[in-house]
């Protein structure tokens, strides 16, 4: 056999071996990201979305395939279902920035209302399709007004040149499909839903259906009535007459501008502009209801000035954990996001009333801080890094941004003892004259005091390490430690009935 031939063959096999590629393939409904397109494709979408994280290698990542793919048809137009390949040497870092530590790792992003970084949770559900629909159904955000006699007219009389679509449904809550649509038609088309025990409501616009979708274009442009299915797809055509639909992810607006409204003076078909005007002069004035702002608050991080208080508060043989933040003196984008990541997450445990290690702002005047960061050579003007002068370790957090998400998983990290830990250079900790050593605080995890045979390894070790021997002699070693992964994935019962858009 000729050496070409060899080649050849020798390529075809090795592209045919498990694990050489991805799971998903190109066909499947499920959307494959890697670590340079989640902000664009995830972070900064409209929408709710849930992301696996997974290696091609690995046995419960394989028998959950099915199951997620199935879960991403039933979703389709309704949430985003995607997937990473962390075992790819290009995604090893982001997958350690996001907390994955095993295989496979489910995180639901939940756009924040108003813009901002997205929060971050983990999936902790059974692994069957209609488990993994129903928890991203639940964290879909919801934008539609829910309507009622008394505050009709108020609904129909605020920003009038705004075009407005009312769902009229039999059903007292509101489904995850037109919680989609009002996404897609944010700040464009203001979506409401009136049930059809509101029979003022329903009678002035002459509703003897459900459901029906019933469009009010704007300003002096009569009513329109849908007559076509309950279909996603259709809807939108249909509503798009009055306003083009948001793109996704939506493009950043400059300060002060305004979102430009598009919207056309669309023919009546049944409804009439009559109705709604007498509607409007009828109905009180009473403002529409809407759910409670949460306002997000965070706690100042102290600084430490002076040498004496940085070896007080963290560097002495009886300190225990201490996450700083050594800042430059002067005005620092990357210095701000880091500090108010830092804020909020003390103010969201101290809400929780969960005893968290000390956070500290060091400024770089800091004489003592200088040595520091000389000793660990931290050479960025804003580092962060976590360290336990009585356990003698260190570790230092090397996201390529301080975002709140990011931080928050490396702090979640070092909580439950998991990830890298570098050995303290000598000289670092200062002792002290007692010999009294306290008991570990409740925050911490009691852990062995390194000696000689104790294997400090490199901060620059990928978090996630794939193993296929450990894989191939069992799958239940694939768990996370915070995240228990049930053995096998539950068959799909004929029971379950998989979310629809028939929901209406």
């Amino acid at each position: 056999m000729h050496h070409p031939t060899i080649c050849v063959l020798a390529v075809s096999l090795l592209s045919a071996l498990p694990g050489a590629q991805g799971i998903y393939t190109k066909k499947s409904p499920v959307l494959q990201i890697d670590a340079k397109n989640y902000d664009r494709l995830i972070a900064q979408s409209n929408y709710t979305s849930i992301v696996e994280f997974y290696a091609p290698w690995c046995g419960h990542c394989k028998n959950l395939k099915p199951a997620y793919e199935k879960a991403a048809k039933n979703l389709e137009g309704l949430a985003k279902v995607a997937a990473v390949d962390c075992d790819d040497d290009a995604n090893k870092q982001f997958c350690g920035s996001m907390g994955v530590q095993g295989f496979p790792t489910l995180k639901i992003v939940r756009p924040k209302k108003g813009g901002g970084r997205p929060a971050v949770e983990d999936y902790q559900g059974q692994r069957t399709a209609s488990a993994i629909v129903e928890a991203v159904v639940q964290r879909i955000n919801n934008n539609v007004v829910k309507l009622e006699d008394k505050n009709l007219g108020k609904f129909l009389s605020d920003k009038n040149d705004t075009a407005k679509a009312i769902l009229f449904t039999d059903k007292g809550t509101t489904s995850a499909l037109l919680k989609s649509i009002a996404i897609d038609f944010a700040d464009v088309i203001t979506i409401g839903q009136v049930r059809n025990k509101e029979s003022k409501t329903v009678e002035t616009f002459g509703v003897d259906k459900f459901p029906t979708l019933v469009l009010l274009p704007g300003g002096d442009a009569p009513g329109v009535v849908y007559d076509g299915e309950i279909k996603k797809e259709t809807m939108v055509k249909f509503l798009s007459q009055a306003g083009e639909p948001n793109p996704d992810p939506a493009p950043p607006k400059a300060k002060g501008e305004k979102k430009e409204k598009k919207s056309s003076k669309a023919q009546a078909k049944t409804a009439s502009s009559e109705t709604s005007s007498s509607a409007a002069e009828s109905q009180s004035e009473t403002p529409t209801q809407q759910a409670p702002v949460i306002v997000e608050t965070a706690l100042p991080i102290p600084a430490v000035n002076t040498p004496e208080k940085l070896i007080k508060e963290c560097l002495t043989e009886k300190s225990h954990t201490c996450v700083l933040a050594f800042v430059p003196s002067g005005e620092d984008e990357n210095a701000k996001e880091a500090l108010a990541s830092l804020s909020e997450l003390a103010f969201k445990h101290a809400q929780s009333k969960r005893h968290l290690f000390p956070f500290f702002e060091v400024p770089k005047s800091n004489e003592r801080a200088a040595s520091l960061r000389k000793a660990l050579d931290l050479s960025k003007d804003v580092e962060i890094i976590a360290i336990n002068a009585r356990r003698g370790w260190w570790r230092h957090y090397q996201a390529a941004d301080f975002g709140r998400v990011n931080v928050e998983n490396w702090i979640d990290a070092i909580r439950l003892s998991e990830g890298v830990k570098k050995k303290l250079p000598e000289g670092i900790v200062a002792i002290s004259v007692e010999e009294q050593t306290p008991e570990p605080t409740p925050e911490e995890t009691p852990e062995p005091t390194p000696d000689a045979t104790e294997s400090v390894s490199s901060e620059e070790a990928t978090p996630v390490t794939p193993e296929p021997s450990i894989d191939a002699a069992s799958d239940s070693s694939e768990s996370t430690p915070t995240q228990t992964v049930d053995p096998t994935v539950e068959p799909e019962t004929a029971a379950e009935t998989p979310i629809k858009h028939e929901e209406l």
